[in-house]
């Protein structure tokens, strides 16, 4: 087997057959106006839910966190689960017909939309995203034969121009409930973005009887937060936040109430069996609250 050219001072993980088969699907000179030699939060995590749509670098950045806390793809892959799980509770018990999805990342098995709206048909789901790939995906293309799904390429912190778009105005009701999904994503969001205020201001353009859901990478150890934050860092030129503390995320739940079971570790959140085991040092910890 061959691997990838190793890059002085990187951890190079090593193809296997399929994953070089997979790895040809998507090549740089795909989308020649695309960075592809920094990592794209989106593909990397594509990369761990095993897609094709990435690239070596964003591969390597993957390879590289998991090398460092074993686990982090079943992490990713549990993060997953934990987005349907909460997509179908809403639906089914909770009766929401209408999802904003903020750092939707790259479309892939279930997503927001097919869930909804097999619980629900006629169900309205809004992906933002800023990542340009995510746009030419050939699955987000497809959105546009769904007249009850939109995507919107434009960046999650101008909340204006977000709720502004046509798309958003067309697809969505501001006097009836709506869910506010952030999974996996406010830990890219820098604290001189001021991640809570922003989810404050979404929220409080919703309707009384609207929903937040959250999964935020976070880590009790200072050293691990320190550690995976640099990386990150690092890897994305600078655009990513940090990892944070369990408390830090319970304040983006301030003033709402919380469903049960609360916030926990997203494995423990109405589990059905199916997570994997996953790092123990760093996880995602979130939940769902209401307005």
């Amino acid at each position: 087997m061959k691997g990838e050219e190793p890059r002085q001072g990187l951890f190079v993980p090593r193809l296997e057959a399929s994953e070089q088969v997979r790895a040809s699907l998507m090549r740089q000179d795909d989308f020649s106006d695309i960075d592809t030699r920094t990592p794209s939060g989106a593909r990397v995590y594509d990369y761990m839910l095993g897609g094709t749509d990435n690239y070596a670098v964003d591969r390597m950045a993957g390879g590289q966190f998991e090398e460092l806390l074993p686990g982090t793809k079943a992490m990713a892959r549990n993060n997953r689960r934990f987005l349907e799980r909460v997509v179908r509770f809403l639906a089914v018990d909770r009766g929401v017909r209408q999802f904003l999805d903020f750092g939707s990342g790259l479309p892939t098995q279930d997503n927001v939309h097919q869930i909804a709206q097999r619980a629900a048909p006629g169900s309205r789901v809004v992906y933002v995203d800023k990542d340009p790939v995510v746009l030419r995906h050939q699955k987000v293309a497809a959105l546009a034969e769904n007249d009850d799904t939109a995507f919107i390429l434009a960046d999650a912190r101008d909340v204006d121009q977000v709720l502004g778009r046509p798309e958003t105005i067309r697809l969505l009701d501001f006097s009836q409930p709506t869910a506010a999904l952030y999974l996996s994503f406010l830990h890219f969001i820098p604290d001189e973005d001021d991640p809570l205020a922003m989810v404050r201001r979404v929220m409080s353009r919703l309707a009384p009887g609207s929903f937040l859901a959250i999964s935020h990478l976070v880590s009790d150890d200072i050293e691990v937060r320190e550690l995976t934050t640099s990386l990150a860092l690092s890897k994305a030129k600078g655009a990513f936040g940090r990892i944070r503390k369990k408390q830090e995320v319970r304040a983006f739940f301030d003033g709402l109430d919380p469903v049960e079971p609360g916030l926990v570790d997203i494995a423990d959140w109405r589990p059905d069996g199916q997570d994997d085991e996953q790092s123990r040092r760093w996880s995602y910890f979130g939940g769902v609250g209401s307005r």
